[in-house]
């Protein structure tokens, strides 16, 4: 049976009306009479209202999928850390950062332009993308402009894409924003898949022929990647930059081996670490003053010398290898990478070439420093570990003050040319290479072997400049002051009285026997080189320098030594570190002083030492109180219990006088009266001793014991441990952990090695850089 239009017709209209009659709640029959023509203008007026196909219903639905404009993402710079085998990158703080986009942005491309950050440690070659250290050797590093992240299943943080990728991800993150299509898949040359499903998930799928050959499942081989574009969609920490502001200036020198901690890092980490740890400790200890802009930073720049001792130059390396033995292969490398350094310094050609290596790569350093900001005119200081400080404590104990020391350049800058210099040497030949590189004498002292090298100059001639410039550098006066100490050693009458108060006998066959070290002497054979600079302070971390000292014979200091051109001086260590002695003893002997307790950055101490001293004192006192009481009692006891008493007052001794005239003097009849009273009064005063025994003589202790301690604090406050440091204490022990004191064996190692992450030891720097500054000291809330 076919149905025409019309009755299709009908049939849909009837349709449609029995749905409208639902929608008013008004059911009807199929056969039912049309309504009035006001009665379907309301009707079309609902429809139109409910209807899903309506026009307003459209406009509505329109309104809310409206995607979001496309906005520009927002680059964030970073920089490639290659460490062993593993890689990783990060950013920028946001002020460098900012420059750098800012000369990307603006900036013409083909021209290279280099911008100075972190600190200006580093500079950064924006149209080669590459970051170069400034202050120490080391490898340039990647730079990238970044706009799109990925991780992984396996990765802890988001990597950057290569900057190709990323401007191609967003060109198609641009298209399905716009045209707002979106689960669009997206091929890349390299094999990579990427499939933009939102704005807010989007992966990316490994090519099948990179994946592991063992995998056999598709969900794996297909494993994606997650992609978020921009650096604020990333959990990242980024920090906000460095003052340009520089208060003080420090130079950290390592002791024995390449590694400076148990995570066997270089010199150049573990003091970023510690200048990371003084940036946060002036945040917190020194807030407000940041925020008036009384406070700045601390540059603290490394100092290695270990390279140069083990490097090409000596070739001790190769001399050792020669003769070590095959076995136990480790071990012994540790040994002559490490161990031997202390041998190397006792040996007068070695130790040379150390004190030389530190005093010019310190000079060096300074010079540079000076060079990148010449507004900079605060104090400089001096930090050394392990064998590092006791490098220092000769470098200072020889250096000249500024009376003995001649003004001006040097003697050889003002009397001899670059040219004159080459000739004597027979190396004119290479005079035309420094003329083209603008060298002068000035700027030559500043060069290192790696910088004669890379100008083409073979190693035998590199060597003559290098040892010529170092001889010449020091000071005529400076040389005939160390030649004058090696030859009137033999004659100690025609040293001058500030040099015989210090003079060291030299005996070959017999035993040292003196009372004070000629601490200006050092190793006799030796030519100290000057600082160009007078530090402020010199820190000593983990030092060893008061067993070497010992060990060259040394019975005392003299009270009144002071080193030549530095007033302060810190030793600093771990109660646990096996290399660390005193000095304060060597000092004042004849008082047993305990070293200072550096504080808790934190402000407090340690809660298992508090215990600890809670403890101690509680046993004390309770051994005096216990030992006095008893001593009362028995004295109590073996004489008339009143005399247990304490003594009574003027007043009170009259009336007795007075009631005991009045008794004896009393009728015979009441004796016995009297004599009852009188025992029940001495048995009423036996049951109170206690009471009196508490309240006089425990309490007597307690105070007396207090008193005792106050006193004794207040002496140790007062004595004065020489002029080493101005008067002040020079021993400072750091708080052990309490995991540490559980055994004392098991951290020895770790404690001679904790100063670089140590915020205690930092702090300590700190307060005693800006007391000296005139900066207020902040204890922050707990």
């Amino acid at each position: 049976m076919s149905s025409s239009p019309n009755e299709e017709g009908g049939l849909s209209q009837a349709a449609s009306n029995e749905n409208n009659q639902d929608l008013l709640g008004k059911p009807t029959q199929s056969g039912a009479k049309a309504n009035t023509p006001e009665e379907q203008v309301k009707l079309s007026r609902l429809l139109d209202e409910a209807s899903p196909t309506s026009t307003s219903s459209y406009e509505m639905v329109d309104e809310e999928s409206v995607p979001d404009p496309y906005k520009d993402v927002q680059p964030h710079w970073f920089f490639c850390r290659r460490a062993d085998d593993s890689t990783s990158w990060l950013p920028f703080s946001r002020e460098d950062s900012d420059k750098l986009e800012n000369t990307y942005t603006t900036g013409n491309p083909d021209e290279e332009v280099v911008i100075a950050v972190d600190g200006e440690r580093y500079d950064v070659h924006v149209k080669e993308r590459k970051r170069y250290a400034v202050y120490w050797e080391q490898g340039p590093t990647e730079v990238r402009r970044c706009t799109w992240f990925y991780k992984g299943d396996k990765d802890t943080r988001f990597m950057p894409y290569p900057e190709d990728f990323s401007k191609m991800l967003e060109e198609a993150f641009k298209d399905a924003v716009t045209s707002d299509q979106w689960k669009k898949k997206i091929d890349f040359p390299t094999g990579e898949t990427v499939i933009l499903h939102n704005p807010k998930l989007i992966m990316q799928y490994q090519p099948i022929g990179l994946q592991d050959d063992w995998i056999s499942s598709p969900s794996e081989q297909t494993r994606p990647r997650t992609v978020k574009r921009g650096v604020d969609s990333i959990s990242i920490d980024i920090p906000d930059g460095e003052p340009d502001q520089v208060d003080h200036l420090v130079f950290m020198v390592h002791g024995i081996g390449p590694a400076c901690d148990l995570r066997f890092r270089s010199i150049i980490q573990c003091v970023n670490d510690f200048r990371s740890a003084s940036l946060s400790l002036l945040a917190s200890h020194y807030k407000r003053a940041q925020q008036d802009g009384l406070v700045g930073r601390v540059e603290f720049l490394p100092v290695n010398w270990h390279s140069a001792l083990h490097g090409d130059a000596t070739g001790v390396d190769e001399d050792i290898q020669r003769i070590t033995l095959p076995s136990i292969s480790r071990l012994r490398h540790f040994t002559n990478d490490t161990l031997l350094d202390l041998f190397f310094y006792n040996s007068p050609t070695y130790c040379q070439t150390i004190v030389d290596t530190v005093a010019s790569e310190i000079n060096r350093l300074y010079a540079l420093f000076k060079q990148r900001h010449p507004d900079f005119n605060r104090a400089v200081s001096l930090v050394g570990h392990s064998l590092g400080s006791l490098i220092l404590f000769d470098l200072l104990t020889n250096q000249k003050t500024e009376s003995e020391v001649p003004s001006g350049n040097p003697s050889f800058l003002s009397s001899n040319t670059l040219e004159q210099i080459l000739t004597k040497l027979d190396l004119k030949q290479y005079l035309d290479i420094f003329e083209s590189e603008n060298l002068d004498l000035e700027s030559l002292s500043l060069c290192k072997d790696s910088d004669l090298k890379d100008l083409g100059i073979p190693l035998g001639p590199r060597k003559k400049i290098l040892n010529c410039i170092k001889r010449r550098w020091l000071p005529e006066d400076c040389k005939a002051a160390a030649t004058l100490q090696i030859h009137n050693a033999e004659d100690p009458g025609e040293l001058s009285p500030e040099q015989s108060r210090f003079y060291r006998a030299q005996s070959v066959t017999s035993a040292v026997d003196y009372e004070y070290f000629n601490v200006g002497i050092g190793q006799v054979s030796i030519d100290y080189p000057q600082l160009a600079f007078q530090p402020q302070a010199f820190f000593a971390f983990g030092s060893p320098i008061g067993m070497f000292l010992t060990v060259r014979g040394l019975k005392r200091i003299d009270p009144n030594y002071t080193f030549p051109t530095c007033k302060s001086f810190y030793n600093i260590y771990h109660p646990y570190d096996p290399v660390a002695y005193r000095i304060e003893p060597m000092i004042v002997s004849e008082v047993d002083l305990e070293p200072m307790l550096i504080p808790h950055h934190k402000g407090r101490k340690r809660m298992h030492l508090e215990l600890k001293d809670s403890l101690t004192r509680m046993s004390m006192d309770l051994k005096n109180n216990v030992l006095g009481s008893l001593r009362t009692a028995w004295q109590s006891f073996a004489r008339i219990p009143v005399a247990a008493l304490p003594p009574v007052e003027e007043g009170e001794a009259s009336a007795d006088a007075n009631s005991q005239e009045a008794q004896a003097s009393a009728a015979g009849s009441n004796a016995d009266a009297n004599k009852g009273d009188k025992n029940a009064d001495i048995w009423s005063k036996i049951l109170e001793w206690p009471w009196a025994i508490h309240t006089h003589y425990l309490k007597g202790v307690c105070v007396e014991a207090e008193s005792s301690m106050n006193t004794e604090q207040t002496e140790e406050s007062e004595i004065k441990v020489g002029m080493l440091n101005g008067g002040r204490r020079i021993d400072y022990v750091l708080q052990e952990k309490p995991i540490e004191s559980f055994n004392e064996y098991l951290f020895a190692i770790q404690s001679h090695l904790c100063y670089w992450e140590s915020e205690d030891t930092a702090l300590l720097l700190l307060k005693d850089i800006y007391d000296k500054l005139g900066v207020a000291f902040e204890q922050p809330q707990q």
